[in-house]
């Protein structure tokens, strides 16, 4: 049995966060374990309060995990605060956790911060030199790099300036620019666009969540990186076509419904 790790915040909503990256690996068939970083009082409307387990207590939970489940792969979401992402990155090096996705989740889909000014910093100087594969939306790539992106050609230098960082391979998602979806693969040599139909829909809570979870769940199954990074933009982009309302707000992609859209011949 494949073995996932992720370390991300609670979305009491299910739409996100631990909720969403479980499962993303159940619909992948790989066994999810977690370590919980922080819970949210959250709907589908926004995050109505986040209460951050002390750093302390988040490795606890992670060494709980690996000196006796083990894994194949670990993804990071939200970490809050300066003091989590230290211990984080902490226990990736004492239990040298190779195959690492880093998502570096910053604000909510319904824009409510989720990673503190200072804690940014931590990411960019503990975690990233750190992180196999790092999944940037175009304002967190803005963020790490610097710069302003309006086009494929601003993703492409905002890749650069991230691989710069320490990561190995950097993933710019352009969900937020116009025309299709195009998400960019840099692996510090060439740069793979990997282009999918742009869905109308407000339906994407958690999409990002999916996403990396899908690539560290593809790393678990054995895959090397730019195929588990293209098997994880096919399996986002049908969690986001069958995306469905809930609630009075940003609806939920569905992970499960995309495991059975990929799975007919």
């Amino acid at each position: 049995m494949w073995r996932a790790l992720t370390i991300a915040g609670s979305d009491s909503g299910g739409g996100a966060g631990i909720q969403a990256d479980l499962k993303t690996f159940a619909a992948l068939g790989v066994f999810g374990t977690s370590a919980i970083t922080s819970v949210t009082a959250q709907n589908t409307v926004g995050v109505q309060g986040v209460h951050d387990l002390p750093p302390e207590f988040v490795g606890r939970q992670i060494d709980s995990v690996l000196t006796d489940i083990a894994i194949d792969a670990a993804k990071t979401g939200m970490l809050s605060n300066a003091g989590i992402v230290d211990i984080v990155a902490a226990k990736v090096k004492a239990h040298r956790i190779e195959l690492l996705v880093v998502d570096p989740v910053m604000v909510a889909k319904s824009g409510a911060p989720l990673l503190r000014p200072d804690a940014v910093k931590a990411v960019i100087e503990r975690l990233l030199p750190l992180a196999l594969v790092v999944t940037p939306n175009v304002p967190e790539a803005e963020a790490l790099s610097g710069l302003t992106i309006t086009g494929i050609e601003e993703m492409r230098q905002a890749a650069q300036q991230i691989h710069g960082l320490g990561a190995r391979y950097v993933v710019v998602k352009g969900g937020h620019l116009q025309g299709r979806a195009i998400d960019l693969l840099f692996d510090g040599n060439a740069f793979t666009e990997l282009d999918a139909e742009r869905i109308d829909t407000p339906h994407t809570h958690g999409t990002g969540c999916v996403f990396s979870a899908a690539i560290a769940a593809q790393l678990a199954k054995g895959n090397a990186v730019p195929e588990a990074v293209a098997a994880a933009k096919r399996f986002v982009t049908a969690a986001i076509r069958h995306g469905f309302s809930l609630g009075k707000g940003y609806g939920p992609t569905d992970p499960i419904a995309a495991a059975r859209d990929l799975s007919q011949p």
